[in-house]
């Protein structure tokens, strides 16, 4: 499945003292970072996200704990285990997003290309796939 093809993994350094992950734009992250945001103290049995962009990108990491993340292109579903410092998950637009199953403990970091912006939000699943059917009548 090619959901989630570019999902950065990151280089992880470190000794007896400990680990570190230093992240980049353009080099460990494909595109220039405008926002960070993180999630964390989900209560159990939550589920966040619902929602695509219609042009933000963005990586997900869990930097601690772990969640489920489901992606959905429009034909096709794919559920990755979040629960590694060092993997990401990058989220493409247009693509339907979904966090659940979050540890106790879960801090998902992300990094996205774009300041906030309401208007690129699709939070309607039948309208979101309106729109990846309408794209494809456009190409």
């Amino acid at each position: 499945m090619s959901i989630a093809c570019e999902n950065p993994e990151f280089r992880l350094l470190g000794d007896e003292r400990g680990s570190l992950i230093a992240v980049e734009a353009h080099k460990d992250i494909p595109f220039a970072i405008a926002r960070v945001y993180y999630i964390f103290g989900t209560k159990e049995g939550v589920e966040r996200g619902f929602h695509a962009h219609k042009e933000l990108k963005q990586v997900a990491v869990a930097v601690r704990g772990s969640c489920i993340m489901k992606l959905d292109d429009g034909s096709e579903q794919q559920d990755i285990l979040m629960n590694d410092p060092a993997k990401s998950v990058y989220i493409a637009p247009m693509v339907w997003h979904e966090m659940r199953e979050f540890s106790e403990d879960c801090v998902l970091l992300v990094f996205a290309d774009q300041a906030y912006d309401e208007s690129d939000y699709i939070r309607n699943y039948t309208q979101f796939l309106e729109a990846i059917e309408q794209q494809g009548k456009n190409t």
